[in-house]
């Protein structure tokens, strides 16, 4: 994969950008719209993806999971920034504690709470951004959804 570096990487709105339109790509492809990207340091974008559940029928194809596996094999995560639309699920934050991601940036948690307090007291370095968009997003999906949306967090409807 060709890496692309992105402007303004001391903003954290613009990485989101990256994931937001993952996203939305996820949620025209009729699956679920959670989107993620890894990024350097230096603002390099690693790898990017979206919540594949429903499309590949993998229970294990998170946003988070996407992302990482487009970046390929990196020597060191400690540098890098996990950038996701909503607050990442117990998975996903054990993912991110496995391989020693620095620091996660969040779209949102409003809609889910999931495991970014537990990365905090790891260390991992937490921005939670409670973007309009990402809210707009996941409240208008699990409205229309609630099966799919219950599926993916793994609670019964």
């Amino acid at each position: 994969m060709t890496t692309l570096p992105v402007p303004a990487v001391s903003d954290p709105a613009v990485l989101l950008d990256v994931a937001f339109g993952e996203a939305e790509a996820g949620l025209t492809e009729g699956g679920i719209p959670i989107g993620a990207a890894l990024f350097a340091a230096d603002g390099t974008l690693l790898g990017r993806g979206h919540n594949r559940r429903v499309q590949d029928d993998d229970p294990s194809m998170h946003a988070e999971t996407a992302a990482f596996r487009a970046a390929g094999r990196q020597r060191d995560y400690r540098s890098t920034i996990m950038v996701t639309t909503l607050s990442p699920c117990w998975y996903c934050s054990g993912l991110v504690r496995q391989f020693g991601i620095g620091a996660v940036v969040i779209g949102e948690a409003r809609t889910f709470h999931g495991g970014h307090d537990w990365l905090a007291e790891h260390g991992v370095s937490i921005t939670v951004l409670d973007d309009d968009r990402c809210v707009e997003l996941m409240t208008d999906f699990i409205a229309a959804r609630p099966d799919l949306w219950h599926e993916d967090i793994g609670e019964p409807s």
